[in-house]
């Protein structure tokens, strides 16, 4: 028997936007056991990766399929695609931002300074990062070169929504007891263009996406802050952490 899209259902705030005329990001089922890959209602991007979904929904297909997305113009400035990585019956998902300038050359999520601090933070919670799943909104990197540097640039909503189709695939095939969503543009991606990580942190959001579903701040957001309070903000990351995996 074919595997099948497991349907996972909007919060009750998108249900509440849903019947105000706003639609936020996670509209209705996002995929079927049908095998619909159709854009969702109001998609605001002109293209989407839902155009270069596969068939068969595991991670290595979907992985493979990914390779060759040009659902936006990202695909353009990526050296490749940067897919989630970790064992499909991982208990646990995190989802960033976007691939940085290491990840987009090592083709691996969470790799460069960034990922090396979580590293860091996860151990310090003690979760096993090979037990877990890394993936990003946007699958390919967007930068800016000044001089020698790609420097990053925060990529816009009709990109986080065309690339949404590869994520929601990801936690159907997943399906993670927990979700933690690092950052705005993962947790808004997700959640609605309303939600604040900060009011958030250490804390259950009422969703569907997954059976405990928390927000944090994305690591970078550490290395950018004024150094002298770089201790004080990690030891807050690892604390989040720890809440994490007192839901495993």
């Amino acid at each position: 028997m074919q595997p099948q899209w497991s349907p996972l259902f909007r919060t009750d705030t998108q249900q509440s936007a849903a019947e105000s005329g706003w639609y936020p990001p996670v509209e209705g089922f996002l995929f079927l056991a049908s095998g619909h890959r159709g854009g969702m209602a109001r998609a605001r991007a002109t293209t989407s990766a839902a155009n270069f979904l596969p068939a068969e929904p595991s991670l290595q297909a979907l992985r493979e399929a990914a390779a060759g997305c040009q659902g936006c113009d990202l695909w353009k400035l990526g050296t490749q695609t940067v897919f989630g990585e970790g064992p499909e019956s991982a208990g646990v998902m995190f989802v960033g931002e976007q691939p940085g300038d290491q990840e987009d050359r090592a083709g691996k999520p969470f790799v460069g300074p960034a990922g090396r601090l979580l590293d860091k933070a996860l151990a310090e919670a003690g979760i096993d990062r090979s037990a877990t799943y890394m993936t990003n909104a946007v699958k390919h990197f967007k930068w800016q070169e000044r001089g020698k540097r790609r420097i990053h640039q925060k990529p816009t909503w009709a990109e986080i929504t065309a690339c949404r189709p590869w994520l929601e695939a990801e936690l159907a095939a997943v399906h993670p007891h927990v979700l933690v969503l690092l950052g705005a543009t993962a947790a808004q991606s997700l959640l609605g263009r309303e939600f604040r990580v900060t009011q958030n942190r250490r804390t259950l959001v009422e969703s569907n996406l997954a059976e405990a579903v928390t927000a944090t701040i994305h690591p970078s957001a550490i290395l950018r802050g004024e150094p002298e309070q770089r201790e004080t903000e990690f030891a807050a990351f690892v604390d989040d952490l720890r809440f994490v995996a007192s839901l495993l």
